[in-house]
């Protein structure tokens, strides 16, 4: 059974996942303001350190929550660790202060030829230049949403509208480390060699994801990145750098 907050104002809802995990739903879009929220809500409950709440890990439009019950005390069940978030959440949203602004990160991006075997076909598709395709997906900055898929994985977004297109009909088994590839209007950057099934219009020489720095990943939730074409020549000069 989901649990709504005591204000009915409020921007989320609690759902219980079986008996050791609860999930925050802010909405059921994808949007720069809702995922604004979802990231707000994970950093006021880290600030918060509730008892018993082993992990906090925003996505899109939710916040999923993993709770060891053994820690929350005989008498403390599902409603009252959802009366504790309420509460912490309620705090941060009524703050007159608004959220700080998030890291602004420079990815560069040497587009097509190997480095994006896809993008002629995206600029086809598209019914664009490939040089407008790289002009639309290096315009603007984008907003980091969430990481998944694998460790340091970013999906970034909204692009315009002009770069609509599904993912591929077939996946690649073996998408390089780098690789900056796009799929409804948003784009992954694969931090290590694996399957993918976006369209690859370029790839990065920075390293995503280390598990020897701290943090171990480049990018995070609420960072703003800004696509910075550069030559194939200067991808190989920058080859390897974590900034």
């Amino acid at each position: 059974m989901s649990r709504s907050p005591k204000d009915s104002s409020a921007p989320w809802k609690i759902v219980p996942q079986g008996d050791r995990g609860a999930l925050l739903i802010f909405g059921d879009e994808i949007n720069i303001k809702i995922g604004q929220q979802c990231t707000r809500a994970a950093a006021a409950l880290r600030a918060a350190n509730i008892k018993g709440i082993s992990d906090i890990v925003p996505t899109f439009n939710s916040v999923a929550l993993h709770y060891q019950p053994m820690l929350l005390g005989a008498s403390t069940g599902f409603r009252q660790l959802a009366g504790e978030i309420d509460n912490v959440l309620a705090n941060a949203f009524d703050q007159d202060a608004p959220p700080a602004p998030s890291r602004q990160i420079d990815i560069p991006v040497c587009y097509g030829g190997a480095y994006g075997p896809d993008l002629a076909s995206v600029a086809e598709h598209c019914r664009l230049s490939q040089d407008e395709v790289i002009e639309l997906h290096s315009h603007n900055p984008a907003y980091v949403f969430m990481l998944g898929f694998a460790p340091g994985a970013p999906y970034i977004g909204m692009h315009d509208e002009k770069l609509a297109i599904g993912r591929r009909s077939t996946p690649r088994t073996d998408v390089p480390a780098g690789s900056v590839a796009i799929a409804n209007l948003q784009t992954m950057i694969y931090p290590n060699t694996s399957p993918g099934g976006w369209h690859i219009i370029g790839a990065t020489p920075l390293v995503l994801f280390d598990p020897f720095q701290e943090p171990p990943t480049l990018l995070s939730p609420d960072d703003t990145v800004r696509f910075v074409p550069i030559s194939a020549d200067q991808f190989v000069a920058l080859r390897g750098q974590r900034t």
